[in-house]
């Protein structure tokens, strides 16, 4: 049982006096560290043992963060119940003891997920214990089907780590897709191919439309190595990021470009990555342009203002506002670089009614 359960069991939180309170003796809990200046230890063991106390560490946040959601969760749901209804008390006691709002409803997010994983009957207080924090909310963050691989392995005894809930998660991933062959889940059972090469691959097929599923699945057919499935990966990748980046370019909506005409020929050039990357530098410089005028349009504004209360009774101000016209009139001017090796990019703006 770990700490936290074994205080909770005892007491109650009514039960807790404020002398009580402030009499625990923290110092019982204690952990047993390797001595870092001792040369016959082993460094595989005093990795080992640091390591050990970590996950102690860890384990005994994951418990007392699942309290924390519970608490803040009771007092908000007490504001609910007796107050007007707009979070005020809530925030006023949050504020009173230094808790940021998103950190406060990240544990009761993390409240919650252990309450209904244990209301669901997959875990109890015990199997609690085998997580490491991150791993936990990674679990309750899961498809069904990956927690209850998850919580068998922690009913059996498994330390759960990030690493074992992403591996559970990849091996599902993989096993269960309609997207790959016979033979390459065959290879995955055997271990031949790592599981973690392979769910990337699923994920990426998945968010593609069913038209462009055809082509990969067929490349991955070809071909259930390794290498191939390497390849084929980033082909997807770059499949996903062309839909996505060519649906966001205002450039190529307002000629009615056909995007897959225009795929289909890039593939049949076997330049993909060059189509991919240029819709996607496409896409971030339409971004910046827009962030661009958005911030010209605020220097300009506020340097109007600032020229309609200068007068001449405020030369240096003057002074100033002229300095800044280069970046406040239509016609901007910025030097990049130093004065020999640098370049002056000189860029007009003109705004147009629609």
């Amino acid at each position: 049982m770990s700490v936290s359960e074994s205080v909770l069991e005892s007491i109650s939180a009514a039960s807790i006096s404020s002398e009580a309170l402030a009499n625990l003796d923290l110092a019982d809990f204690s952990l047993d560290l390797p001595d870092p200046n001792d040369e016959g230890l082993a460094e595989g063991q005093f990795l080992a043992e640091v390591d050990l106390a970590w996950q102690v560490c860890d384990r005994f946040d994951l418990q007392t963060d699942i309290w924390r959601g519970r608490i803040l969760r009771t007092v908000r749901d007490r504001e609910k119940a007796n107050g007007e209804g707009r979070g005020t008390g809530f925030l006023k006691w949050l504020q009173e003891r230094e808790i940021s709002k998103s950190q406060a409803y990240s544990w009761m997010q993390l409240a919650n997920s252990a309450d209904t994983l244990m209301a669901d009957g997959q875990l109890d207080a015990d199997d609690i214990r085998q997580f490491s924090k991150r791993a936990f909310l990674e679990t309750a963050q899961a498809d069904p089907e990956v927690q209850q691989l998850i919580v068998d392995a922690a009913r059996n005894g498994e330390k759960i780590t990030r690493r074992e809930v992403r591996q559970l998660s990849d091996e599902w991933t993989a096993m269960s897709s309609e997207h790959l062959p016979d033979d390459l889940k065959e290879k995955i059972a055997a271990h031949t191919i790592p599981t973690r090469y392979v769910a990337p691959l699923v994920r990426e097929i998945d968010k593609l439309p069913e038209a462009y599923q055809t082509p990969i699945k067929q490349a991955i057919s070809d071909g259930s190595d390794l290498d191939n499935i390497r390849l084929v990966t980033a082909d997807a990748q770059r499949l996903t990021k062309y839909l996505s980046n060519t649906n966001q370019v205002q450039a190529i909506a307002n000629r009615s470009v056909n995007i897959d005409l225009a795929l289909e020929e890039a593939l049949r050039l076997g330049c993909l990555k060059l189509a991919s990357d240029l819709v996607s530098q496409a896409s971030q410089l339409e971004q910046a342009i827009a962030k661009l005028y958005g911030t010209w349009k605020r220097v300009a504004t506020a340097a109007d203002q600032l020229y309609v209360e200068a007068g001449a009774s405020t030369p240096n101000l003057i002074d100033l506002l002229n300095s800044l016209d280069s970046l406040a009139s239509q016609n901007i001017t910025v030097q990049i670089g130093n004065d020999r090796s640098g370049r002056t990019i000189r860029l007009q703006i003109t705004e147009e009614d629609q």
